[in-house]
């Protein structure tokens, strides 16, 4: 579908900001470094020994397919090292202390800098190693000097206490106050056996066990992914960092194409809330991290966003969506240069469109991109609806994660 000559210009306008965004890259990287500043990411403090499993539980949660995924941790101290997911456009940061155990290493360091930048606390401990007293101590400390955090703690590696020919109980029993019978003695044992040997923490904040086995494929075990919903239940019950809808998106996602978007849609709008709230610089900012999230979900679908699957898609999207999109442009920008008022107010409203915008255009060109793939028709009812949805589905996701006092 070709745009016709004498569409109107604010039409043609959407299609090359979204097809060649024109800004300065430096610029832009500024402004990117600035909008994360007023938007920081929930941080997921992982506290574990070396091969006590941290790796799988990061591929677990955030779904990630890459067997290499400890290769995408970047350090910040010394020692301690952190991993943001999506890469191009975080919606979460895991840090990482990677010495806890090993002769001669002082934690103190990695526990300074992680403790100020945590939102959630996981302990990771491989449930047939009884020696976790560098991993204990770290807990008392921390929950010592901030009673009000809760803690989790997974428990790993549950396979390696199956009998020979073992496999997992079905359902998952270890969320039950009680353990049935034909649960593995060994594992049982085990995992009471750490439990007992941590004892109280401090406060009154709630402390999870969570027995996990994140393994996979191809090691045989059904499923490869036992217990994670019992650990995804854990941490939205002691949460608010809503990372479950983050990172997965609700219970109407429909495939594995669309399930691997979800995040990365969240991610360009959290970015886009944060260019948005920046006077002059969203003008082409937010169209150009927009731009980038079209051509990251044409790249994950395996097509071109190019000039004729732009006109397609607005094409589909229709006028009046088109021209909303731009009124919302023009409107943020109008307010945030009303002396005093429009500071405050105009900043929050261009962050709010352009996360929200950012968010639903991701959504309309996952289920554009899908229906095209599998050559199926295009209905632009659904789009706009879909877009729609998106819009309204917006506000609950695009809200910063709350303060480091839990409170």
């Amino acid at each position: 579908m070709a745009l016709h000559s004498n569409w109107p210009d604010y039409w043609r306008r959407l299609r090359a900001a979204l097809l060649h965004p024109r800004v300065d890259d430096e610029a832009l990287d500024v402004a990117l470094r600035e909008a994360r500043a007023r938007q920081p990411l929930p941080v997921l403090w992982l506290i574990g020994k070396t091969q006590a499993g941290k790796t799988s539980i990061v591929r677990a949660l955030t779904g990630s397919e890459n067997a290499e995924i400890g290769n995408g941790f970047q350090p910040c101290t010394r020692t301690a090292r952190f991993y943001d997911f999506p890469a191009e456009a975080p919606v979460v940061r895991f840090l990482d202390t990677r010495g806890l155990g090993e002769v001669a290493y002082d934690p103190g360091e990695d526990i300074h800098y992680c403790e100020s930048q945590a939102h959630l606390l996981l302990g990771v401990m491989k449930a047939t190693d009884i020696r976790q007293d560098a991993v204990f101590e770290v807990l008392r400390q921390v929950r010592k000097r901030h009673p009000e955090w809760p803690v989790l703690i997974a428990q790993t590696g549950l396979h390696e206490a199956y009998p020979p020919d073992g496999e997992h109980l079905s359902p998952y029993p270890y969320d039950r106050q009680s353990w049935p019978p034909q649960a593995p003695h060994d594992l049982t044992r085990a995992l009471r056996a750490q439990r007992d040997r941590l004892g109280k923490l401090s406060g009154a904040a709630p402390v999870r066990w969570v027995p996990v086995d994140l393994t996979l494929p191809e090691d045989g075990y059904q499923p490869a992914n036992y217990g994670l919903e019992a650990l995804w239940s854990a941490i939205e019950t002691v949460s608010t960092l809503g990372l479950q809808a983050m990172l997965r998106g609700d219970a109407g996602v429909r495939d594995l194409y669309e399930r691997a978007a979800h995040p990365h849609i969240v991610g360009h709008a959290l970015t886009a809330a944060g260019v948005g709230a920046l006077p002059l610089v969203d003008l082409v900012g937010v169209p150009a991290v927009q731009a980038k999230l079209l051509h990251g979900l044409g790249r994950l679908y395996g097509q071109d966003w190019n000039g004729r699957a732009v006109s397609e898609f607005l094409g589909l999207l229709g006028a009046g969506i088109g021209a909303g999109y731009l009124a919302r442009t023009a409107g943020r920008e109008l307010i945030k240069f009303v002396p005093w008022w429009g500071q405050t107010v105009g900043a929050m409203w261009g962050a709010t469109t352009s996360g929200a915008t950012t968010y639903a255009l991701g959504k309309a060109a996952g289920y554009y991109f899908a229906h095209r793939g599998r050559g199926g028709p295009l209905d632009a009812e659904a789009l706009r609806r879909i877009y729609a949805e998106a819009l309204v589905a917006s506000s609950s996701l695009l809200k910063p994660p709350p303060g480091k006092d839990r409170s």
